[in-house]
């Protein structure tokens, strides 16, 4: 038995100190503790689920009752709190990377070649583990106790849901350090999930309540941790996995099976009923066809196995490409399939005005998911597998998510099936439509003055990331639009007051807080107003990179391609799109419209305002002034570069409460060590703050 009161009997009625009270609490807090240990990590509780509630209850009541005795990790922050305004985001310690899928087996074989060569080793051991269909989250625990949360995002930045993910009872808000003592700064990553039966469940109790029902677990799953509320997350039936320690403050294990034996001993549940240390990539295989044999029997969905090099050493040696690491692949599963009738074919229009043609099934179930539609991605991919309108078809779940029509059944054809060509004017505004030579690509040239374009241009313009105009979303965006009030993305600076309380849901506060927005959001950085336009093919990073070599707007509206293509990163595809953007009248237009409204754009990447230009910072440990996100831009703005690992070329370390090896590696290899203090102090220096 463990060391602790499983069932505490208290007395509210004899509580009449607060001491008492304190002692009471933390009690029930130790015992909830460890019953969810129990359940969520080892599948084996030992309490009914009616005693559970009872001392979850008694701990609420005696919170209530005494508000000064309630803990930030207590278990009854697992039921959620109060709507926020917005996620924000968080920039992770580490690069959370993707991994390199691969199908066949010759791929796998390939990998483990490339393994033992670079390794110089005749055989590897591999761990080899499930690939889970949910959302990938970080968890960051400071001396035992959680203190964020976050989305994978795009690997670098991800969305902090700390509030939500404390609603997952499987998550502990406190670690246990009964067995293994737990590090100072702990950052898991772990995949959020719902089981196959609870999602059935929880959609058929949504149908039941008129809502909408979600496409699958993955769906339902990532939607619930990235809600504003979280009580309506604590009402969602999410689980979860982990499956990693982030290499963020050195590696206090060397191999990657010495991580998975520790996180259940801290209370992070892992899957260890499909996991598999293995000698040689033959058991990896052997491993692979067994987790394949019973995927249809787990409670939750997998979608391939995972295998990694053991030791971390090999990781180090192996290194990373750009977004994947060398050390693993993803072998995944042959994706679902089912036979169906395809009724119709239309296209839809993007926000760049791409056209994609999409297939309308006759609704078959794939893989426990009813699927209606298909997507067929260009002219070609319909030309080349000869796909018309009444032809029997076999479709997939690509990925076991996105539905694709593998071939068309044509034994199954009486005759009546018709060819199908994208249309050669746009069906939403009339424009013509441009077909590549190749047929791979098809585009709208009704510009901003497309409905569907301008839908989707609005809400990305308006986007956090973007100039940030909060309040304007979907559903304003389309309401602004089908009230006549914009036209193109030039004509938000021309609302005023009058036109917005005309429509519905705007009151006075309402409409003026969004002219508010509207109005803040004429001065912007370059770069976001760069990505803001959303130009094809240029992405948050390839903004900052163009506002890093060009200094003003005008310097690259009238650059031609030569010299955007000498930019690294840059190549002649996105070079021509960025170059053919700016030569549109018609973008220029509305560019000049927005500048006579007062676009007020700053350059931090410019030379005469880059202080910090050829440094470069190493942050670690915690800062009271800034979260780590946010002193990274600045310094970037400022010229210097930011990276997440101490070399001999690094110039300053800056370290807070907190700072582990990166402080120790600075030590050694004679880099400076600066403080929070010390930090702003160099920054005062160099005309920067007060």
């Amino acid at each position: 038995m463990p060391d602790v009161d499983t069932t505490p009997s208290i007395n509210l009625d004899a509580i009449d100190a607060e001491e008492a009270a304190t002692d009471a609490a933390e009690r029930l807090r130790e015992a909830l503790r460890y019953h969810n240990y129990r359940y969520y990590v080892l599948d084996a509780p030992v309490v009914s689920d009616a005693e559970y509630d009872r001392l979850f209850r008694q701990l609420q009541e005696l919170e209530t009752e005494f508000p000064e005795i309630e803990t930030p990790d207590s278990p009854t922050h697992q039921v959620g709190s109060v709507v926020r305004d917005e996620l924000g985001t968080v920039t992770h310690p580490a690069p959370m990377l993707s991994l390199k899928a691969v199908y066949e087996e010759e791929e796998v074989y390939n990998f483990d070649e490339t393994c033992r060569e670079e390794l110089g080793r005749d055989t590897v051991t591999y761990t080899a583990e499930p690939k889970f269909d949910g959302l990938a989250v970080e968890l960051t625990y400071e001396d035992g106790r959680l203190v964020q949360g976050a989305t994978r995002g795009d690997g670098e930045t991800g969305e902090e849901i700390t509030a939500n993910v404390k609603t997952i009872k499987g998550v502990p808000l406190r670690l246990r350090e009964e067995e293994r003592p737990v590090p100072d700064r702990l950052v898991v990553r772990g995949e959020a999930y719902m089981r196959k039966d609870e999602f059935n469940a929880f959609n058929r109790r949504r149908e039941e309540a008129g809502k909408k029902v979600f496409a699958n677990p993955r769906n339902a799953a990532a939607g619930s941790l990235r809600q504003l509320d979280s009580t309506i997350t604590a009402r969602r039936p999410l689980r979860i996995f982990f499956y990693e320690i982030a290499p963020v403050d050195g590696r206090p294990f060397a191999t990657h099976a010495a991580v998975l034996k520790a996180l259940p001993e801290w209370g992070l549940r892992v899957c260890e009923d499909h996991i598999r240390r293995c000698d040689g990539i033959e058991e990896a295989l052997a491993h692979y066809k067994d987790v394949v044999d019973v995927r249809d029997d787990l409670p939750y969905e997998i979608d391939g196995l995972v295998v990694k090099v053991n030791d971390f050493a090999g990781h180090e040696t192996l290194g990373v490409r750009d977004r994947d690491p060398r050390w693993a692949a993803a072998y995944k599963f042959p994706p679902r399939r089912a036979t169906t009738s395809i009724e119709d074919l239309f296209v839809q229009v993007g926000r760049t005005g791409r056209i994609t043609p999409v297939a309308v099934l006759a609704p078959v179930e794939v893989a426990g998911v009813e699927v209606t539609r298909a997507s067929l991605h260009n002219q070609n991919e319909i030309d080349r597998k000869d796909i018309r309108i009444g032809d029997t078809a076999l479709i997939e779940r690509a990925g076991d998510v996105i539905p694709q029509v593998v071939k068309v059944i044509e034994d199954e054809r009486d005759g009546t099936e018709a060819p199908y060509h994208i249309p050669d004017t746009c069906p939403v505004c009339g424009a013509e439509v441009v077909l590549s030579d190749d047929k791979k690509q098809a585009f709208c040239t009704g510009g901003m003055a497309c409905e569907a374009q301008l839908r989707e241009r609005l809400t990305h313009y308006a986007s956090r990331t973007a100039t940030d105009i909060e309040g304007l979303g979907d559903k304003r965006a389309e309401q602004l639009i089908d009230a006549g009030l914009i036209q193109d993305i030039a004509d938000l600076y021309d609302i005023e007051k009058g036109d917005l309380l005309a429509l519905e849901r705007y009151a006075d506060k309402s409409a003026q807080n969004l002219l508010d927005e509207i109005e803040a959001s004429l001065k912007q950085d370059l770069d976001r107003f760069l990505y803001a336009l959303g130009i094809p093919l240029v992405g948050s990073a390839t903004a900052r990179l163009l506002a890093q070599h060009f200094a003003t707007l005008d310097a690259l509206m009238t650059a031609d391609e030569e010299p955007l293509t000498e930019i690294d990163d840059i190549g002649p595809e996105v070079a021509q799109s960025i170059a053919t953007f700016f030569a549109d009248e018609d973008n220029r237009v509305v560019i000049d419209e927005i500048r006579a409204a007062g676009l007020m754009l700053a350059n931090p990447y410019a030379e005469d305002e880059a202080p910090l230009e050829g440094l470069t910072f190493v942050f670690t440990g915690r800062l009271d002034e800034w979260t780590r996100s946010e002193v990274q831009r600045f310094v970037e703005q400022h010229g210097a570069n930011a990276t997440s690992s101490v070399s001999g070329n690094t110039d300053y370390v800056v370290a807070g409460p907190g700072a582990g090896s990166k402080r120790d590696a600075a030590e050694e290899l004679g880099v400076p060590v600066l403080d929070e203090d010390t930090f702003h102090k160099l920054l005062r220096e160099r005309g920067l703050g007060e």
